[in-house]
């Protein structure tokens, strides 16, 4: 079963609570028992993700006021919405767009429920990140941008990193997406790479709960990982 018609189903009886419950209540046409709750198996974890993303998602898209298709059509295809489960990926995107919730109360709960400043966490503000770029960078948007960063736990430096991704990409430097200087040798090279792998590898996050639809940022983080690595030492894949 797809996530978006388990959100619609079933998994919502899972006790998540919160404005995340709220929010799965409203969507389902039903309450949410509101009893707060930590996220104790991988179920619950995959439900909580993945409201969370549609949450925020449908925020950061309307924190310019203005939410436009282009954005939903990135959110689709980062989160590999199938057509056939369109209606209920829009139905909760668009609550989430005009719920009472602030954004703020979302973030907050997902790094209670996920970890703050978890590499779950980091793969959804990226999302944000790419759905805020498609109309370019708004004032407003940047702002959010930095608020969710700062309700999942991460500290100034980690989010000066992520910034540096999207608004300095250094997608044709190596070094750079490796995190390493250019006189690293070759073990300091590999040590970097292999840290990268293990903590980005798509792999990691579906066994944190997050549901496959989900992984395509991971996806093209770890292929940019690999990519660099590549050049570096002269692989071919």
């Amino acid at each position: 079963m797809s996530v978006w018609a388990t959100l619609a189903g079933t998994a919502l009886g899972l006790v998540i609570g919160g404005p995340l419950g709220a929010l799965a209540g409203a969507a389902a046409g039903g309450a949410v028992d509101a009893v707060r709750a930590r996220a104790s198996n991988p179920e619950r974890r995959r439900v909580a993700f993945s409201i969370a993303a549609i949450a925020l998602a449908a925020k950061m898209a309307a924190a310019d006021g203005n939410a436009s298709a282009a954005e939903f059509a990135t959110f689709q295809r980062l989160f590999r919405v199938d057509a056939r489960e369109a209606g209920n990926a829009r139905r909760f995107y668009d609550l989430a767009k005009s719920s009472m919730a602030g954004f703020d109360a979302y973030a907050a709960q997902a790094a209670q429920l996920l970890g703050p400043g978890s590499p779950t966490l980091e793969d959804l503000l990226d999302a944000l990140w790419m759905i805020a770029a498609v109309d370019g960078f708004h004032e407003a948007e940047l702002a959010y941008l930095e608020q969710v960063a700062s309700r999942f736990g991460f500290d100034e430096a980690a989010q000066a990193r992520i910034r540096r991704r999207h608004l300095a990409p250094a997608a044709d430097d190596p070094w750079a997406v490796l995190g390493i200087t250019p006189d690293a040798d070759a073990a300091a090279i590999r040590a970097a790479y292999h840290a990268l792998v293990k903590r980005y590898h798509p792999d990691r996050a579906l066994a944190e709960g997050v549901p496959p639809e989900f992984i395509r940022v991971s996806e093209l983080r770890m292929a940019d990982i690999n990519a660099a690595y590549d050049r570096l030492t002269g692989r071919r894949r």
